[in-house]
Parts: structure tokens; sequence; C-alpha cells
């Protein structure tokens, strides 16, 4: 049997520090899809949101929604295979209501910011293959410091803790398509070849199986 036309958009979801941008580039040269990443460099409100979260965070929240969506219109104009670094739901199931429950974002702005995502996620189509990065708050704190990065030596454990809470439940109840979890913890496909192969099987398996 010919294998089944590869689908137009696959999408990795985790939390911070989880091997999202990692294994979007291990994937995306190993089956040829174009990769798209987040923005962190070019971002004009990165820098202030972790400097004064109230003020900054329905701005940022805002202008993660804009580039996601113009990711995900590109993404349906294109004919090209897709991998993309992180998803539109994650700013509105994990970090806009994590930012409202930490009194970092108003009742008012967090409403209008989430009725705004339902009408744009009503308008665009699912990925055809969700890869979901579950990883423990340790696992995470490690991956974060080897990085290195500056704007987020001040993220706090229960920043983090309450972000992979939210993670859970929202993958928890995802039904918009196929989905892929790779447990973290156990594989480290950054470093181990052969960890690498085990998730490239899983994908071949979701994209190209027969079932």
């Amino acid at each position: 049997m010919a294998k089944a036309a590869k689908p137009k958009h696959i999408a990795i979801a985790g939390n911070i520090g989880a091997g999202k941008t990692t294994l979007t580039e291990a994937l995306s040269k190993h089956y040829k899809w174009i990769p798209q990443f987040e923005d962190v460099e070019n971002n004009p409100y990165l820098n202030d949101f972790y400097e004064e979260m109230p003020r900054w965070s329905f701005n940022l929240q805002i202008y993660f929604l804009n580039s996601r969506l113009n990711q995900l219109l590109e993404i349906e104009r294109g004919s090209e295979t897709i991998i993309q670094d992180r998803t539109i739901y994650e700013d509105a199931n994990i970090f806009a209501p994590n930012l409202h429950d930490m009194g970092l974002m108003s009742k008012r702005d967090f409403d209008n910011y989430y009725q705004f995502f339902q009408t744009l996620k009503s308008m665009v189509k699912p990925p055809d293959l969700l890869i979901y990065l579950q990883a423990s708050v340790p696992t995470l704190v490690g991956q974060i410091q080897k990085r290195g990065r500056e704007y987020e030596e001040n993220i706090r454990l229960d920043y983090l803790k309450k972000l992979n809470e939210y993670y859970n439940k929202w993958i928890e109840g995802y039904r918009e398509g196929p989905l892929l979890i790779i447990n973290v913890d156990k594989n480290n496909f950054a470093e181990k070849e052969e960890d690498m192969g085990e998730i490239i099987n899983k994908v071949d398996a979701q994209l190209f199986g027969l079932f």
C-alpha cells in the first residue's frame, strides 16, 4: 500500500524548556519539513513583560495570538508540510489563564482575549498531528539552565509548576485531532540518537501507518 500523502501541519507543544525547538529542528531535518519558530528575538513585549507582568501581559498575549494566527494562515496557503514550534492553543489554554490566575491579567482582559481566541480558532484548521512534550519541573529547570537565556533566569518554580498543570489539563481534554505524547523525563532525544529514533518511529506510525 502506498504511503498516504503527507499532512500539511505538524505542531509541537510543551512547557518552557521541554525541548520544542530542538525537536522541531530535528524532525524538519529528517522529514525535509519547513520549520516555523517562535520569534523570540523580535518580540517587542517580552523584556517589558518579564520586568512588569501585570502591565504587559495582555499586550504580549495579543502579540502572540496575532503572530501565531499569521503562521496558521501561511500554513493553510502553502503547499509544503510545516512543523510548528508551539501552537495557538497554548497561549489561550495555558499562558493566558495562568496569568489571570496569578493576578497578572485582569478578568476583563482575559475574557476579551479568550473570546477573541475562540473566534480565531473557528477560522483555522487544527494540526494534522500534535506532538506534546511532557516533562516534570526538574527536567524543565535543568534544560532551561542549560540553554542560559537571560530573560528566563527569573522564571520561578511555582510558575513552571502551574504551567505544567495547565498543560496536562489541556492535553487530557485535547480533541482537535491526532495527538502524540512524548515523555521527556524518559526520552532524552536531544542527546540520544536511539531516543530520537523512537520518536521518528512513532511519528511515522501516526502519519504513514495503515491505521
